[in-house]
């Protein structure tokens, strides 16, 4: 989505317009429905999102197509009554539909692979009769706007717009930033109780706080995408307190970064041939450790500071700009999106960790445990 300003600015208008009105004809309002033995209850449908979500990591497809078959699942319950013996059958049809749709043909998975691997509990001639089934009822109609696809166009609209916006994460580039937010809102549309907002509404309430933490003039460029996609305030205000609550609660679900902090290793670590990495013994003294001979008796939580000697040599593997997106957990996105910016693939040197020696300062302490022998085949 590089072009010049005025041709740009068009261009992602002209998609949002068409997003817009493709969403309008098919989003119908949700109801929500009293919870019996009949009928599918809200937490069994988060239940079976998440389990789409996971479904797309275990066959490495694209977050469009996670978003495509949740959209699918969410009109066919709306359209229908359906028990809750056949919803992971209508789910993973779903899922399989947006597939097909989405990917290429050689990514789109077998479906006597998917209907094992998944463990769904339907057979794949169950599948197919289901998916004959989800056609008919929407029409044979996939083509519908997700929130994801709003999320890509609000993000572009907000980089062209408002450049500056990255400017306090440089470490991060557009398509890096777009699968961050990918990530958060995979997350909420988990939660039932995002589903009375349109994915218009949705994708811009995450836009919109994300620039409320990165620049001080979000809210003009807010009401201007607000204008732009024909939205009520009261509405996107109501959504955005929702998002931070559920995006909230999923930062305080992660893990604690526990650091252990270690003294000087009794070991100097040295290479040798092919890259291994060999141990010989030091005579610096080593932390004290517990029974199990794997972590020091008492843990130091907070960030502390560890020097190493790294001098160069030649010969080493570099790091490519796609392993700090590893780092980042997002690379499953990243590879997806990049594609929108016409960012480079080339990789980028960012540094080399190689050489005859490496030793820690005597005197300063690690927090990372210490380094096991690699063999680099």
């Amino acid at each position: 989505m590089k072009f010049p300003g005025p041709l740009e600015n068009h261009r992602l208008s002209s998609l949002l317009e068409r997003a817009i009105s493709r969403e309008a004809q098919m989003w119908k309002v949700n109801v929500p429905k009293i919870p019996t033995n009949q009928n599918v209850s809200p937490s069994q449908r988060d239940e079976v999102i998440q389990w789409l979500a996971k479904l797309k990591y275990q066959f490495n497809l694209y977050p469009e197509t996670f978003a495509l078959a949740s959209s699918l699942l969410d009109r066919f319950l709306a359209t229908v009554k359906a028990h809750p013996k056949y919803l992971n059958c209508i789910a993973i049809s779903c899922f399989f539909l947006a597939a097909k749709t989405v990917e290429e043909d050689e990514k789109i998975p077998v479906l006597k692979v998917l209907a094992r691997d998944s463990f769904c509990g339907c057979s794949s001639s169950e599948i197919l009769r289901m998916e004959r089934i989800i056609l008919d009822k929407l029409n044979w109609d996939l083509h519908t706007a997700t929130p994801l696809d709003f999320l890509h166009i609000f993000h572009a609209i907000a980089v062209s717009a408002r450049p500056q916006l990255l400017f306090s994460l440089p470490k991060l580039s557009p398509s890096q930033h777009l699968a961050v937010l990918t990530k958060q809102l995979l997350h909420c549309m988990a939660c039932n109780q995002l589903l009375q907002f349109k994915g218009s509404m949705l994708a811009l309430a995450m836009v919109s706080l994300e620039m409320e933490k990165l620049i001080p003039d979000w809210l003009p460029l807010t009401i201007e995408l607000l204008q732009k996609a024909q939205m009520d305030s009261s509405q996107l205000i109501h959504c955005r307190e929702l998002v931070a609550y559920h995006l909230s609660a999923l930062q305080s679900a992660l893990p604690l970064n526990s650091v252990y902090v270690y003294r000087p290793l009794k070991h100097t670590l040295v290479t040798c041939d092919k890259g291994a990495f060999k141990l010989h013994p030091s005579s610096v003294s080593g932390p004290d450790f517990s029974k199990d001979n794997s972590k020091p008796e008492v843990p130091v939580r907070g960030p502390a500071a560890f020097h190493l000697h790294l001098p160069a040599a030649s010969g080493c593997k570099q790091t490519s700009a796609k392993r700090k997106v590893e780092e980042m957990e997002v690379d499953d996105f990243y590879d997806g999106i990049k594609r929108l910016y016409n960012e480079d693939n080339g990789p980028e040197n960012v540094g080399s960790v190689c050489g005859t020696d490496l030793s820690r300062q005597e005197g300063h302490a690690s927090p990372c445990p210490p380094l096991q022998p690699v063999s680099v085949m």
